[in-house]
């Protein structure tokens, strides 16, 4: 699937500081960083070496990423949009790096939205829940864990990736101009019980 008119994807290794660089480089202009690099290493995040690794991957990569093209986006005064979870604000016991660096993505989008409102650019993050995703199927696919989460789901279903898609525009467009600082929830109501 190519990306729509305009519109410029990149699939590249944020732990490396010359990929970023040369992807950057590339650019003439940006109006809008979507931070949507992570890993989940589940059930094996408690050895040192697999943490560091997600936190460098889903963090560090992150900052890495938002420092490079801050000076673009303050040229057209744009908007950063970093990828949250749920396990922002809950605790997951298989994977302790995945929900300490997504909790660090909430204080890293607030820390960044307060830097750069000077340089017109806004920062915000989207917190998604359980969304239909390669990711997730081992789960779907688990009877018992299905039901635990959409019985604990009050919309009942899982989100699909249009839902956060939909966030993320809106996120994007004049309608939130004044909004920065922000993590919105796209979860059904997961984090609200």
């Amino acid at each position: 699937m190519s990306p729509a008119p305009g519109l410029t994807t990149a699939v590249l290794d944020v732990t490396d500081p010359e990929q970023v660089d040369s992807c950057v480089a590339g650019l003439e202009r940006l109006d809008a960083l979507i931070n949507a690099a992570g890993i989940l290493r589940r059930g094996d995040e408690h050895q040192i070496e697999v943490f560091e690794r997600v936190i460098a991957v889903n963090l560090t990569g992150t900052m890495r990423v938002c420092l490079a093209c801050h000076p673009l986006l303050r040229a057209r005064g744009g908007t950063v949009i970093n990828i949250a979870s749920m396990l922002s604000y809950f605790g997951g016991a298989l994977v302790p790096a995945y929900s300490a660096s997504k909790g660090g993505i909430v204080q890293l989008t607030k820390s960044l939205a307060a830097a750069w409102a000077v340089d017109g650019i806004r920062v915000n993050a989207v917190a998604p829940g359980w969304i239909e995703t390669k990711m997730t199927a081992p789960l779907r696919t688990d009877v018992a864990r299905n039901t635990a989460i959409l019985s604990r789901t009050p919309m009942g279903r899982w989100g699909q990736p249009e839902d956060v898609g939909a966030v993320i525009t809106l996120l994007l467009s004049p309608g939130a101009g004044f909004v920065t600082g922000a993590t919105l929830p796209v979860d059904g109501g997961y984090t609200a019980v």
